[in-house]
């Protein structure tokens, strides 16, 4: 990876830095049209940046802004299943922070393990359990990025978690809150898996999200996270689920999770 030239390349593109850094994950990527856009950069003109392999993942940068909020949206994230390495996974977060960004918002869709759960709904995330064989902070590391080991007691922001619940309830919007497990996939899980990661205290499962939240909360962003409840892995509950319906089902929920996340970049 060719950080500093990508760096320096986005610096020469974009008129303004951003104040926050949103990662649109699968079937999320419509939240863009909400953006007052200056620039959109292809990843393939960014050098040395991976490239977005996932139907639902656009696969650009988004510069713009959310009424007067300067924000930079990654329309597409890369996941370790795509043979991507932890540093590459991380690189949008890593990103963020080093142009300047102070709040990091992280959409995904996952799997719902909560009985109480439905399909569509979303979920807050408050915690979560790093089940990926590896980690974004593993190697040598940088000290003007953050500390080599950072506490993990309190990751997402419970102000900006909040604040999200506060806005959900003024536009009559049904929220969940929970722990979000996040392992490497891209196999969904077995029955015997789902009742697994129930039992370890988690909420919902995904392919994504924890590594890029790892690496903002050692560069000292303040994170965020939110889940869309695609599929559930709940006994008696469990379906065969296609990725076609996976980013069908985020596409119906980013109705009610779009606004929100606006409103919520406003008063953040």
């Amino acid at each position: 990876m060719e950080l500093d030239k990508i760096l320096q390349y986005l610096k020469s593109k974009f008129p303004f830095l951003p104040e926050t850094a949103i990662i649109l994950g699968s079937g999320l990527g419509s939240f863009s049209n909400m953006v007052r856009v200056e620039r959109e950069v292809p990843y393939s003109d960014l050098p040395g940046f991976p490239q977005s392999t996932v139907k639902g993942h656009k696969g650009s940068l988004v510069l713009g802004a959310i009424d007067q909020k300067p924000i930079i949206a990654f329309n597409g994230r890369f996941h370790y299943y795509e043979g991507y390495s932890m540093d590459q996974v991380a690189l949008p977060a890593r990103i963020a922070a080093l142009l300047g960004c102070k709040n990091i918002i992280a959409s995904n869709a996952a799997g719902g393990v909560n009985p109480d759960f439905e399909v569509g709904d979303i979920m807050l995330i408050s915690d979560h359990i790093n089940l990926f064989p590896n980690n974004p902070l593993i190697g040598a590391n940088n000290d003007e990025w953050g500390t080599r080991f950072p506490d993990m007691s309190q990751v997402y922001s419970k102000n900006i978690l909040s604040a999200a619940e506060k806005i959900a309830a003024e536009q009559g919007t049904k929220v969940q809150k929970g722990v979000y497990a996040g392992l490497t996939g891209p196999c969904l899980e077995t029955p015997a898996e789902y009742k697994y990661i129930r039992v370890i205290g988690a909420d919902a499962v995904g392919m994504s999200t924890v590594p890029e939240i790892i690496a903002a909360h050692h560069m000292g962003m303040k994170c965020f996270g939110v889940s869309i409840i695609t599929d559930l892995g709940v006994e008696g509950k469990i379906v065969k689920t296609t990725h076609e319906d996976v980013v069908k089902r985020a596409d119906e929920a980013a109705e009610k999770l779009n606004p929100l996340i606006k409103e919520l970049i406003c008063r953040i």
